[in-house]
């Protein structure tokens, strides 16, 4: 949906041409259960921008405010990285611009309506035929927050 307003702020894309950094990335995964041998050296380096971006020129960087999303693993201070040329559909964490604010909520079809829900109790869920001034931004593909 579409409304008639100036958004916040246009954040620029990253730049297509990135410059390669490579992090080690050692030869073994790391077990989550029961704990593994450890070898001792690094098989080969990893590049996060490579891993974790398809398409710089419709990727963004935005910073989470707020715990509207925290049961989906989402919290205050963590980093997100939102694509504007992915699909906004069923499922998807999406961030929207609702009355000329960014909102990141999930989104869902209900009873045949789309609608933005909270990943927290205390926050109402949204339905998008409701609001007049409400836009699908970009989706979110990746959240990084520190342990």
């Amino acid at each position: 949906m579409t409304g008639g307003f100036s958004e916040p702020f246009t954040p620029l894309p990253l730049r297509e041409r990135r410059r390669a950094l490579l992090l080690p990335l050692a030869g073994e995964s790391v077990a989550a259960g029961f704990p593994s041998p450890a070898d001792d050296y690094v098989e080969t380096g990893i590049d996060l921008n490579e891993q974790l971006i398809a398409r710089p020129s419709s990727t963004f960087f935005l910073r989470v405010s707020g715990d509207s999303m925290i049961g989906a693993g989402i919290h205050h201070g963590d980093l997100l990285i939102v694509d504007r040329s992915v699909e906004p559909r069923h499922g998807r964490v999406v961030v929207a611009v609702v009355e000329g604010a960014f909102t990141l909520k999930r989104l869902v079809r209900h009873q045949g309506r789309l609608r933005l829900e909270a990943a927290h109790p205390a926050y109402p869920h949204l339905e998008l035929s409701d609001a007049e001034d409400t836009r699908l931004w970009g989706v979110a593909i990746h959240v990084i927050h520190p342990l």
